[in-house]
């Protein structure tokens, strides 16, 4: 085989994906006027995309329950999108959540991201509250309870840092999945087979729900560190290379982070993978961008 036949054979990993892949992107409650003019310039950037739903994070010990309520009911009211809140168990009762699960049904809300959530203190031990759902297995069931709400779940290719083993990870998700959880989303990682051993280890344990990747573009290593820390996943050596010495480059770097972004989720496509979660950070650009080459694009 010459060097044009192997060319010929070796098409770039996203060059077949047209029509088959739906997305769904993440946003965070802004804390100010500028920072949701930004929120929502990125909100109506992605809206022509038609993604699967866009989901409203929530604050350690409910800190942004109201934001997230209100970007949530300006979702519903302002865009056609299907808006996913965030629940989680930190600092509250069962009584209080379930009445915040019954309002957004009420307000149309149908799709719940059920988490266990982070202690408000960074560095502190989670402890539930002691009327509270101990963990988000439990939470799942009591929102099961409250509505038939389409659940989504955390998932952690590299394990939760509380977790104390693989195994240990892998049954704390099929116990969510058996109560009720409609689908798992990982948290970001940066090699396609580390996200391909874990769904294969899933099957094996049983879990039969969607395993979805969460992909986070990188262009500021630091700042990805800093949630890497909360949530186990790890950086590898080639990524803080790549952007090296791009400190006083922010074009550069954009380019380099839906480079590598868009070639993980082509690998993940080359392996069945036909569902993609963008970290968006409240940024559309990069997420845009990357969807581009998967073939979403913009439907009028």
């Amino acid at each position: 085989m010459n060097a044009l036949e192997s060319l010929e054979r070796h098409l770039p990993l996203f060059a077949e994906a047209r029509g088959d892949i739906e997305v769904s992107f993440e946003f965070f409650p802004p804390k100010t006027e500028k920072m949701e003019e930004t929120l929502w310039e990125s909100i109506k950037t992605l809206e022509p995309l038609q993604p699967r739903f866009v989901s409203v994070t929530y604050g350690a010990g409910g800190s942004t329950r109201e934001r997230t309520h209100a970007t949530v009911a300006r979702i519903l009211k302002e865009t056609s999108l299907t808006p996913a809140a965030h629940l989680t168990c930190v600092g509250a009762t069962r009584g209080e959540v379930d009445e915040v699960a019954r309002d957004y049904w009420d307000g149309g809300v149908r799709h719940i991201v059920a988490l266990r959530g982070d202690p408000p203190e960074a560095g502190t031990k989670f402890e539930p509250h002691p009327q509270g759902y101990r963990d988000a297995t439990e939470l799942v069931a009591g929102l099961k309870r409250v509505a038939p709400f389409d659940i989504s779940v955390a998932a952690y290719p590299e394990a939760h840092p509380d977790s104390s083993s693989r195994a240990f990870d892998l049954e704390n998700l099929k116990r969510k999945v058996d109560a009720g959880a409609d689908r798992a989303i990982t948290q970001f990682f940066f090699s396609a087979d580390r996200f391909f051993r874990f769904r294969d280890d899933a099957a094996a344990a049983g879990i039969q729900a969607e395993i979805v990747p969460g992909i986070l573009p990188v262009s500021n290593v630091a700042t990805t560190r800093r949630f890497a820390q909360s949530c186990g996943a790890s950086i590898p050596k080639w990524l803080d290379d790549l952007f090296e010495g791009l400190d006083d480059l922010p074009a550069a770097r954009q380019l380099i982070a839906a480079t590598v972004a868009a070639e993980i989720c082509g690998q993940l496509y080359a392996g069945g993978v036909r569902h993609f979660h963008f970290y968006t950070l409240n940024r559309a650009e990069l997420s845009y961008a990357i969807c581009h080459p998967l073939g979403v694009r913009a439907k009028v």
